[in-house]
C-alpha cells in the first residue's frame, strides 16, 4: 500500500536523529496541525508514519500531514517549556489548548530607597516626605521589576483588593500615586477613617513606616505569629519610653490583626503555599479548576475550559513514552501495578496538558492538590523546568481533601454553566442557519463578519470589523479601520471605503486560489451591514466590482421608531425583507453581533477623537515635562484638554515652566 504522504517528508522522518526536541506537523496551506515532544525524535515521529490510524481522528490528523519541523534541544525540560510555549502562541487544531488571555494580578509593594539608622529619629526624618520613603501597596498586573516586591500570583483582581484592604486597615499602608503624594498639604480621608498613616504629611516617621512595611511582609507570607511578637515588641518599648500614643496605635494594630485571623481562623493551617486543581469533563468539554492557597490564606479559584478536548486526547495517547504512566502520589487502596499499567483517563490528559501549559509559565507551589492522578514523570519535568521541587497530593486528607472538594464543586458548576451557555448560542446559530435558508451541516465553521460606522458629527470617524465564528466572537480578529478622504458625515462613502479595504485584496487572492471555498482565503458566509436599504446598497456596489457574491450581505434595518427587537433584515441580491420576531433566536444572534459592532466602533472613535483634540501626543511623551511639571499644570489647568486650550503665555506662567518649554508644549498638542 502506498503512502499518501510526499517522498520528501518520508526522507526527512527518516533522518531524525535520536535526541530530544520538539516537532511541529502542517497541513498542505501551511496550518499547524499539532505541537509534540519527545525524548527521542526519531522514534517519536516515526510511529506516526509506521503505524496504521486508519478510521481514527489520529489517522484523520495524520493523513493531512504535509511538512514537518522539529527543533533539537539539551533536554526533554527543555523540550517541555519549547513545546508548551509553542501551543500557547501558535495554537494548534489537535492540540488540548488553554487560553488564558491575560495574566495573573499580584500585589506589589514599591521599593524602597531609605534604610533606618540606629541614629535616626523616630519622630521624623526632616523636610518634606518623600515617597521614595515612604513604599506604597497597589495592584499590579504585567512584567515584574526585580526592584518591587510582589505578592502572589492571585487567581483575580477581587483577591488582590481583599488583601489591599487588609493591609489598610492592619498596617495602614499607603495606597496613594507618587503624584498625590508629593501634592498633600494635610491627610486624606484614608487617614480619617484609620487606614492609612498619613506618611505624606509626616504623620510617620520613616522608621515606623518602615517597620510596617516589614511587618506587612511577612504577614503576606503567612508569618502571622511573627507579625505579632513583633508588634508586641514595639508596644512594649513605646510604653517604656512613655510613648502612650504610640504604644497605643501599634494596640490597635495587635487587636485589629487579631481580629482578622481570628475570621481567618477556618482557614488557618500549615499549609503555606498550594495549588489545589480540580477537573470534570463532560459532553465533549472540560473545566479545570484552579484554586490558591497563599500565606495559608484561600484566595480564591479562576476556572480554564481548553479547547480541542477529544482530539488532543486521542492523540496525546500516541505520544506516551511508554506503555504505562506512573503517577505522582496515589490513592492508597489501589495497587501500585494496576496503576501503571491502567490507560490514561481523560481527566488526566486535560489536567496534564494543563499543568504543563500554566506551569511552564507561573512558577510553581512546592504543593499541588490534584483532583487526578498525572504522570510522575510531568512532575519530574516541571520540578527540573522551575527549580521548585514539587510534591503532589492525590486523595488529600482533612483540609487539603475540604479544598479539593470545594474546588471539584465549582468545576462541575462552572462546566455546567458553559455547556448551558455554548447549547443556547449553538441553538441561536441554527436558527439564524434556518432563518437565511443556509446549510445546517456545518454550523461550527459559520463566519460572519459585522460593520459598523461611527463618528461624531463627521470628526474622526471610524469603522469596525467583528468576527462570530464556531458559536462565540472571535475578538482576536476584530479590526478598526480610520476613515479618510470622504465628505465628513458620508456613512455610505464611509462603508464602501471599508468594504473595499477588507475584501480587496481577499477577492484578488480568490481569483487566483484554485483550493476553492475550503481553501486559506475564505469569504464569510454572511456580511452583516449595521444599517438599511442605503447602506446595503453602498455595499452591494463594492462586492459587485469586486466580483463577489452579493447573497452573502445581510442589513440590520431598525425597525418602527428605532425600538430594539423590531429589527428587519435587508438583502442586497432582491429578496424581500424579513421579520424575524422579538422573541427570536435568530434575531437574538444578529443583535448580539450588530451591537459587538456597534461598541467596537464606539470604543475606536472617541479614542480616535481624544488623540485628535490633543495633538496626538500626552503629557508623558513630551521631553522636559517631568511628574512634577506635569502636576502642575493639570492642577492649573483642569486637565490634558485645559492644557491643550492654553496658550504659550498661560502655560510659561506655570511655577517651573520655561517659554521655551511651553512652546514646546503647545506645538506637541496642537
Amino acid at each position: 500500500m502506498t503512502s499518501p504522504h510526499s517522498e520528501d517528508l518520508l526522507k526527512a522522518v527518516a533522518s531524525l536523529p535520536s535526541l530530544p526536541g520538539v516537532y511541529r506537523y502542517f497541513d498542505a496551506q501551511g496550518l499547524l496541525l499539532y505541537v509534540g515532544k519527545a525524548r527521542d525524535l526519531k522514534r517519536r515521529v516515526s510511529s506516526y508514519f509506521t503505524r496504521s490510524h486508519d478510521g481514527t481522528r489520529i489517522g484523520h490528523m495524520v493523513s493531512k500531514i504535509a511538512r514537518l519541523e522539529t527543533t533539537v534541544v539539551r533536554s526533554e525540560a527543555e523540550a517541555l517549556l519549547l513545546e508548551n510555549n509553542l501551543i500557547k502562541t501558535q495554537q494548534p487544531r489537535f492540540n488540548i489548548l488553554f487560553r488564558d488571555d491575560k495574566s495573573y494580578p499580584y500585589l506589589k509593594l514599591s521599593a524602597s530607597s531609605w534604610a533606618p539608622s540606629h541614629t535616626e529619629s523616630t519622630q521624623g526624618s526632616g523636610g518634606s516626605p518623600r515617597p521614595e520613603h515612604y513604599p506604597r501597596v497597589s495592584y499590579y498586573r504585567g512584567a515584574v521589576d526585580k526592584r518591587h516586591r510582589y505578592f502572589g500570583p492571585y487567581p483575580n483582581a477581587w483577591a488582590v483588593k481583599e488583601a489591599i484592604q487588609l493591609i489598610q486597615k492592619v498596617f495602614r499602608l499607603r495606597t496613594c500615586e507618587d503624584t498625590v503624594f508629593n501634592h498633600r498639604t494635610r491627610p486624606c480621608l484614608l487617614y480619617q477613617i484609620k487606614r492609612c498613616s498619613g506618611p505624606c504629611v509626616g504623620r510617620v516617621s520613616p522608621a515606623d513606616y518602615a517597620a510596617d512595611v516589614r511587618s506587612a511582609s511577612a504577614f503576606l507570607r503567612g508569618e502571622t505569629q511573627t507579625v505579632l511578637d513583633e508588634l508586641e515588641r514595639r508596644m512594649l518599648a513605646y510604653a517604656e519610653q512613655l510613648a502612650f500614643e504610640q504604644a497605643a496605635e501599634v494596640r490597635n494594630q495587635i487587636a485589629a490583626l487579631s481580629k482578622v485571623l481570628h475570621q481567618q481562623a477556618m482557614e488557618s493551617t500549615s499549609d503555606q503555599d498550594v495549588d489545589i486543581l480540580a477537573v470534570k469533563v463532560q459532553g465533549g468539554r472540560a473545566c479545570v479548576n484552579l484554586a490558591m492557597v497563599r500565606g495559608g490564606r484561600h484566595l480564591g479559584d479562576r476556572p480554564y475550559f481548553p479547547a480541542h478536548v477529544e482530539e488532543g486526547v486521542v492523540i496525546a495517547a500516541l505520544d506516551d513514552d511508554k506503555g504505562g504512566v506512573g503517577v505522582s502520589d496515589v490513592a492508597p487502596t489501589e495497587p501500585l501495578a494496576e496503576r501503571r499499567s491502567a490507560p490514561p483517563s481523560v481527566e488526566q490528559r486535560v489536567l496534564e496538558a494543563f499543568m504543563a501549559q500554566h506551569y511552564t509559565g507561573v512558577p510553581p507551589p512546592p504543593v499541588l492538590v490534584l483532583g487526578a492522578p498525572v504522570d510522575a514523570h510531568l512532575i519530574e519535568l516541571l520540578t527540573e523546568q522551575s527549580g521548585v521541587r514539587l510534591h503532589t497530593v492525590f486523595n488529600p486528607r482533612e483540609h487539603r481533601r475540604a479544598w479539593l472538594d470545594m474546588a471539584q464543586k465549582n468545576a462541575d458548576l462552572q462546566l455546567a454553566r458553559l455547556l448551558a451557555e455554548e447549547g443556547s448560542q449553538q441553538a441561536r446559530t441554527r436558527a439564524l442557519a434556518q432563518a437565511l435558508d443556509l446549510p445546517e451541516d456545518a454550523l461550527d465553521r459559520l463566519r460572519i463578519e459585522c460593520f459598523d460606522i461611527s463618528h461624531t458629527a463627521g470628526e474622526s470617524t471610524v469603522a469596525s470589523c467583528v468576527v462570530f465564528e464556531g458559536h462565540k466572537m472571535q475578538s482576536a480578529q476584530y479590526r478598526r479601520y480610520n476613515i479618510d478622504g470622504i465628505t465628513p458625515g458620508d456613512d455610505y462613502a464611509a462603508m464602501r471605503q471599508v468594504l473595499q479595504r477588507r475584501y480587496g485584496k481577499l477577492a484578488q487572492a480568490l481569483r487566483e486560489d484554485e483550493s476553492g471555498p475550503t481553501g486559506p482565503h475564505r469569504l464569510p458566509d454572511i456580511v452583516l451591514i449595521d444599517g438599511g436599504k442605503g447602506q446595503v446598497g453602498a455595499a452591494k456596489e463594492v462586492f459587485e466590482s469586486l466580483g463577489l457574491d452579493v447573497g452573502r450581505l445581510v442589513g440590520v434595518e431598525k425597525g418602527e421608531g428605532r425600538k430594539v427587537g423590531l429589527e428587519e433584515l435587508v438583502f442586497a441580491d432582491g429578496r424581500e425583507k424579513i421579520y424575524l420576531g422579538a422573541d427570536s433566536a435568530a434575531l437574538m444572534l444578529v443583535a448580539q453581533i450588530r451591537d459587538e459592532a456597534h461598541r467596537f466602533a464606539i470604543t475606536g472613535m472617541r479614542a480616535q477623537r481624544a488623540k485628535t483634540r490633543t495633538g496626538g501626543s500626552r503629557l508623558e511623551d513630551i521631553p522636559g515635562v517631568g511628574p512634577k511639571k506635569r502636576a502642575r499644570l493639570l492642577q492649573r489647568f483642569g486637565g490634558v484638554r485645559g492644557v491643550a486650550a492654553a496658550s504659550v503665555e498661560d502655560l510659561a506662567s506655570v511655577d517651573g515652566i520655561s517659554v521655551e518649554l511651553a512652546e514646546t508644549i503647545y506645538r506637541a498638542l496642537h
